[in-house]
């Protein structure tokens, strides 16, 4: 085949990123989207592989997104060949939903001193998979009825218990809800100010995600946070990001409000979205580094590194 026959390249980086900006145009955040839609019947929780594994980082957004736009009442995504595999096939006609995966390849190149060294360089690779609404013959249980509804005062206290099981220190009272680096805190008003229960929850998982930033911790550097709108708008994609992720984690199903400053928010993401067509990719790994890093505060997490 003739190089000027061969199609050319898909930027992985800027499809993707481009279905986030068409979305924020529209004043729709795709990660927050999902928790009205009608179809999580009160619950939510992350898009999951054939074997039950959620996915991690920036494939959850677009999983999300796919599912609401598409109407798909199941959280489980697979491959046309892992279908095959266990029984299933794919309805004619159906069209796959793109994923990714971090791998890299190495290459040898020369340094300033002349010698030969071989660098790791970092790529994605994009395949399709399938929910399994667009698939028929896969064994009862992917088809079987969606598990009862967790009692909200148990849902509610498991979250406490882990937000209280990281150790991040919690000052009552106010107005605003913050994270305040110099004196290591999170600050919010008091319990009852909130709409409700998951509301309350939804805030302290987002100012939990900015705690996490310290060098201690998982190292994101604030130092600009309060002196460049650039580096503010960036941390608080991590944060909100975080804040879903943990959320869906829980079984937490807020009915979130944009907040005053959402507006200026999307502004920004906009535009560091339309310049970067990467940075999304980055602020969901941010995202998900800080969201492990709280469930590996968790007791049970503690007691398996101790074994």
């Amino acid at each position: 085949m003739n190089r000027k026959d061969k199609k050319p390249r898909v930027d992985i980086y800027a499809k993707i990123t481009d279905h986030i900006v068409a979305d924020l145009e529209k004043g729709v955040r795709p990660w927050v989207r999902p928790w009205s839609a009608a179809n999580t019947a009160g619950r939510i929780t992350r898009p999951l592989r054939h074997n039950g594994t959620p996915y991690q980082g920036i494939n959850i957004i677009p999983l999300w997104s796919e599912a609401l736009a598409r109407g798909f009442a199941s959280p489980i995504w697979m491959t046309f060949k892992q279908s095959v595999e266990l029984g299933g096939h794919v309805r004619k006609g159906e069209t796959g939903s793109t994923v990714v995966y971090a791998s890299q390849f190495t290459r040898t190149e020369t340094d300033e001193r002349g010698d030969e060294v071989e660098r790791g360089i970092p790529f994605l690779k994009a395949y399709s998979v399938f929910n399994v609404d667009q698939i028929e013959g896969l064994p009862d249980h992917y088809y079987g009825a969606p598990p009862p509804a967790i009692d909200p005062v148990t849902r509610i206290a498991h979250a406490d218990a882990f937000f209280d099981a990281t150790g991040a220190r919690v000052v009552y009272g106010g107005t605003k809800a913050f994270y305040a680096p110099s004196s290591d805190h999170i600050q919010l008003p008091v319990f009852e100010s909130f709409r409700d229960a998951e509301s309350f929850v939804a805030v302290r998982a987002h100012e939990t995600i900015h705690w996490t930033a310290p060098a201690h911790r998982v190292n994101r550097d604030l130092s600009r946070y309060h002196k460049d709108r650039s580096d503010l708008s960036r941390e608080e994609l991590i944060a909100e990001l975080g804040s879903v992720f943990l959320c869906a984690d829980l079984g937490i199903v807020p009915e979130l409000e944009p907040r005053p400053d959402h507006a200026s928010y999307l502004a920004s993401w906009l535009e560091v979205l339309s310049n970067e067509k990467r940075f999304i990719f980055s602020a969901a790994a941010h995202a998900q580094r800080a969201v492990t890093y709280l469930h590996d505060l968790q007791p049970a997490a503690r007691v398996a590194k101790a074994a």
